[in-house]
């Protein structure tokens, strides 16, 4: 059983605290825009979705990619970075100078990289959905594509803000890492990935409920609503499993 508890602080395990967005009036417009053209973008290209799934996700992954590139970059601390003057700076394990010549330089390097690791994470992903049912010998473009934006919804905000720090990556797997609108938006598109699962399977002979397109929709629906709750209501509060 698990539930939302505020988040306590430890002198023991020193748990760490909710990302805040950069603090501007444009990252804070950016930041509430985001998740409404992410929705508006692919209600639009719905049609062709349940059409023809494969042309329409692959040719969806440039737009999408580009829209969270222009989202992290203005409302996200890149890793290595802090909101705050002073303050512990998070490692990413790349040469010093190249972090240091300036925030620019920071903010391209981070995308970049972000984006490789989340190219990266396309496999795995794919792998976890054949193991959650996926179709194993068919419709193998149609899972892959979709774990490519799962990735970018849920993993690539969170490499670019959290890098490849161990501790905090067990932390978000255990899923014991603080809400804000990162994590809450990752775990929205887990949860609506795996709700979205559930109409696959009824009696309804609807041409939208082939594979993976009650998935992907339930993916951007979750993620909208998860990035949201943790802009807000659940800010700070961690997932209690009892």
């Amino acid at each position: 059983m698990s539930s939302i508890a505020p988040s306590s602080q430890s002198s023991l395990d020193k748990p760490s605290l909710p990302i805040d967005i950069l603090p501007t009036d444009l990252a804070r417009l950016v930041s509430q825009a985001h998740p409404a053209l992410l929705l508006a973008a692919y209600y639009i290209r719905f049609p062709a979705l349940v059409a023809d799934p494969v042309p329409t996700l692959l040719q969806s992954l440039l737009p999408v990619a580009l829209i969270q590139v222009a989202y992290a970059v203005t409302c996200l601390p890149a890793v290595g970075s802090s909101t705050k003057p002073t303050g512990k700076k998070v490692k990413l394990n790349v040469p010093k100078k190249g972090a240091e010549q300036s925030p620019i330089a920071l903010k391209a390097f981070t995308a970049i990289f972000s984006l490789l690791l989340t190219l990266f994470s396309t496999i795995p992903l794919f792998a976890l959905q054949i193991l959650f049912g996926a179709p194993l010998t068919s419709h193998l473009p149609h899972t892959l594509l979709s774990s490519a934006h799962i990735a970018l919804l849920a993993l690539f905000p969170l490499f670019y803000v959290h890098g490849t720090s161990a501790s905090k990556w067990k932390e978000i797997i255990s899923v014991y890492s603080p809400i804000d609108e990162v994590f809450g938006g990752a775990l929205g598109t887990v949860i609506g990935a795996w709700l979205g699962a559930v109409p696959i399977p009824l009696d309804w002979d609807r041409a939208w409920q082939a594979w993976p397109i009650t998935v992907v929709t339930g993916t951007y629906l979750g993620y909208g609503v998860g990035k949201m709750a943790g802009s807000w209501v659940l800010r700070g509060k961690r997932v209690e499993f009892e």
